[in-house]
């Protein structure tokens, strides 16, 4: 599961248009981004990456591609293992995660496609049936 956006910025080295393309994927049970960029004019190139995609990238690829929302779909005593997976994977504290956790059930919880993709991932392995899905 990925999304890309591309787009624009100035080069570094000489200050022409540099054309961009980032990438955000679940890749071996982790989520993942990079961005490779490179200049026309004088040849210079990059490649960057990390798992937590940088908040202007994020919200470009949530204007381009849309939300997509975390649906879970068992039974409602699994509501500590939802809190549980949530805690781990986003580095949310108890109360945090009681917040996200009614987000979760009440469908409302939402970011871009591998996000989402990642988190139903780590539910699905705790046993919790959940998926990503476009509104």
């Amino acid at each position: 599961m990925l999304q890309s956006i591309k787009y624009s910025a100035v080069c570094q080295d000489c200050g022409a248009r540099l054309e961009c393309c980032g990438v955000q994927a679940v890749v071996g049970g982790s989520l993942r981004w990079d961005v490779e960029a490179a200049c026309s004019v004088c040849g210079f190139a990059v490649a960057v990456c990390g798992d937590v995609l940088p908040a202007d990238l994020r919200e470009q690829m949530l204007s381009e591609h849309g939300a997509a929302r975390l649906r879970v779909t068992s039974p409602p005593g699994k509501s500590i293992s939802i809190m549980r997976v949530l805690r781990a994977e986003l580095g949310l504290d108890l109360a945090e995660a009681r917040t996200e956790l009614g987000r979760v059930l009440a469908g409302e919880f939402s970011g871009t496609v591998p996000e989402m993709e990642f988190l139903a991932r780590k539910l699905r392995e705790a046993g919790i049936s959940a998926a990503a899905a476009r509104p």
